[in-house]
């Protein structure tokens, strides 16, 4: 296994992509002068490209496959009939080569400082011992299992045993409270709720007893109930099973358990919408669209195996808690036989005394190649003059990934020059776009091509997306509705509990029958890069100038003493609009009549008077989602007169403290619109 060189950094391992690109060469006979090519040819022969993704990686199957894909149009397309596998299987095809180099599985830390390795083989070893406990519990193929578990090993190995017995995985983090657990877990009615009595976060412990309660008695589906004790709580829930004691197991039974072949489609896990404006879409993706689209999405972030000699030990962290889909796509690294790195707590320590640099001390510990976070993680770190050299050892860092929304392109060059400053003048910055709704990325990086501060560099192989203009029309350099216009395996099975499929075909296919409808404005350059400009439904309309939210973000925030704002577009009933700025500056700053010019010219310096704000106010935090996005929506909303329990629900939201304080604002300014008419 090769070393580190005199200056602490690893050698660049070859390019995933490279590899798979050299290999349809050699295999397939297929050459191709870019990546735009590339990326035609795998949109345009569906069949072709996804048997050379399953032959390419060797996905396992004890039957052959009768057809790639069959049904033409979304959503009816059904793919690899006829096979059978198993994600679980997938994953522990690494252990022996794993093991045999050093490598672990798993690299876990909490916030109090405690860490441990897991090995492949004793990763094994846990999920089986906890997938016979589980049966033994009466769980069967198609029961979904719930868990209330933070961002620990213990959520991985349970989510591997639920897998394992073709059982219906389902995630809520613990920094939920039980009316918006119970909004999704209500839906999936779960036989076996697996629980942590307590957790540590931003400096606190926070007792979870009594919520696991609430929570249980809310679903009488459930006939066992899992606890992991932690020492955070101070009572203890005597009839439930020991989940450490369920996972300890090393007998004859749990050496020879193997996981269960199973349909390509068979359900693997109910994601959840954000929910903070209705009830959250259950949304069901399978075994097989989940196996394959990571085998690509892997490719696109160059994660490798963490033993094979052109990685040199990847070890790979995106931060995540368990209620967000990024989740998903860390446990995904497994897939591609990557060590895979957890941090459960607060990125920047209490909030007493915030400390960005919390993060990347974990990350230097424990030699991190590929650090991701959502963008709003690296804009706080540069507001707050994080600087990198003083963090030991993050020069080993190859890689940065961002997501949640669009990464400006100041942060970026702010963090290329501080890796510069390490020694690392060739980081790369990997940023998807992409979300819950198909577990995987629609917009993502490529190694090889050249850096976009801004955008994104590439769309994904296998994925169909277009800009459409309102006549459905794709357009290039101009922004138009992101759509995907071929299926793709890691689209939704269904929604659970949407019987006739009538909510799935509205959220998605509606507006043009056939073709999926994301719901982001997209923005494609001849050069196949791409930029999302905000949502669609939170667009700003100027005097018929359309402009997404993002851009005026862009401009604003790059401003020193602006930490955060949010923007809404208030339409009247006369056919008008009034654009209101709520700003949040860095601490010690006001938002004055100085600052407030100096918004002005940013906006009219980047984009266009017509832009301006028609009121700025000064806020004490911007809301956002547990996943880092801000609320537009939602709050444009409360300044419409919606009702407060019909826009907002608290549990979903990182940030709740800040709801009265929004609700308050927009009630103020109904009444006085209401007094004005």
């Amino acid at each position: 296994m090769p070393t580190d060189g005199a200056d602490g950094l690893q050698d660049e391992p070859i390019p995933q992509i490279r590899l798979y690109r050299e290999w349809l060469e050699r295999e397939r006979g297929l050459r191709f002068d870019d990546h735009e090519a590339m990326w035609r040819w795998s949109t345009r022969d569906l069949s072709a490209f996804w048997r050379s993704i399953w032959d390419y990686h060797g996905v396992q199957s004890p039957t052959p496959f009768t057809s790639v894909v069959e049904g033409g149009e979304m959503p009816e397309a059904t793919w690899f009939d006829g096979a059978q596998v198993s994600y679980v299987r997938e994953v522990f095809r690494h252990v022996e080569m794993a093991d045999a180099a050093g490598q672990p599985a798993i690299v876990a830390e909490g916030e109090q400082g405690q860490s441990v390795e897991i090995d492949w083989r004793t990763l094994r070893q846990r999920s089986a011992s906890l997938a016979l406990e589980l049966r033994r519990q009466g769980v069967e193929r198609g029961d979904r299992v719930a868990a209330y578990l933070p961002n620990i090993p213990e959520a991985v190995v349970a989510f591997l045993a639920c897998a394992s017995l073709g059982a219906v995985w389902t995630l809520c983090s613990p920094d939920m409270g039980a009316p918006a657990v119970l909004d999704r877990l209500r839906q999936a009615s779960p036989k076996v709720l697996i629980a942590v009595d307590g957790v540590y976060y931003g400096g606190k412990a926070m007792d979870r007893v009594a919520t696991i309660l609430e929570i249980g008695e809310a679903l009488p589906t459930v006939s066992a109930l899992f606890v992991l004790e932690t020492g955070h709580s101070q009572s203890r829930i005597v009839d439930a099973v020991d989940l450490t004691t369920a996972m300890a197991r090393r007998d004859d039974e749990v050496a020879a358990f193997e996981p269960e072949w199973l349909p390509f489609d068979h359900p693997l896990w109910i994601l959840y919408s954000s929910g903070t404006t209705g009830l959250p879409k259950a949304i069901v993706h399978g075994h097989g669209g989940v196996i394959v689209s990571a085998v690509v999405g892997n490719m696109h972030l160059d994660l490798g195996p963490s033993y094979a000699r052109n990685t040199f030990g990847e070890r790979f962290h995106w931060y995540s808690a368990t209620g967000w889909v990024m989740w998903n796509q860390q446990v995904g690294g497994l897939l591609s036989g990557t060590t895979i790195c957890l941090f459960d707590g607060s990125p920047s320590g209490p909030k007493a005394r915030p400390d960005w640099g919390v993060l990347w001390d974990f990350v230097a510990r424990h030699r991190v190649t590929w650090f991701g976070a959502g963008a709003a993680f690296y804009s706080s770190c540069q507001k707050a003059g994080v600087v990198l050299a003083d963090h030991a050892q993050l020069g080993v860092i190859r890689a940065l990934g961002s997501t949640g929304s669009p990464l400006p392109a100041d942060v970026q060059l702010w963090g290329t020059d501080q890796f510069a400053r390490l020694g690392r003048q060739d980081i790369w910055w990997c940023n998807i776009s992409g979300g819950t709704d198909i577990a995987a990325a629609f917009l993502t990086g490529n190694r090889e091509l050249p850096a976009t501060p801004g955008r994104l560099q590439c769309r994904h192989l296998g994925a169909a997306v277009e800009a459409w203009n309102e006549d459905g029309q794709p357009v290039v350099g101009e922004v138009g509705e992101l759509v995907c216009t071929q299926p793709f395996p890691s689209m939704p099975l269904y929604f659970w509990g949407d019987e006739d499929g009538s909510r799935y075909r509205s959220s998605y296919f509606a507006t043009w029958p056939g073709v999926w409808r994301h719901g982001d404005w997209l923005r494609v350059e001849a050069d196949g890069s791409c930029s999302i400009s905000g949502r669609s439904d939170a667009t700003i309309n100027r005097h018929g100038l359309r402009m997404g939210t993002a851009e005026l973000y862009a401009a604003v925030e790059r401003l020193p003493d602006i930490a955060d704002t949010l923007v809404v577009d208030i339409e009247d009933d006369q056919g008008g609009s009034r654009l209101v700025m709520f700003v949040t500056p860095v601490a010690g700053r006001r938002l004055d009549d100085e600052m407030r010019r100096r918004l002005g010219e940013a906006i009219r310096a980047s984009l266009s008077p017509r832009f301006i704000p028609d009121q700025y106010i000064e806020a004490p935090g911007i809301p956002r989602t547990l996943s880092g996005k801000k609320l537009e929506l939602p709050v444009k909303r409360l300044f419409q007169g919606w009702p407060i329990a019909k826009v907002i629900n608290r549990d979903t939201i990182a940030n709740p403290e800040l709801v009265p304080w929004y609700a308050d604002q927009a009630a103020a300014a109904v009444g006085q619109q209401e007094e004005r008419l």
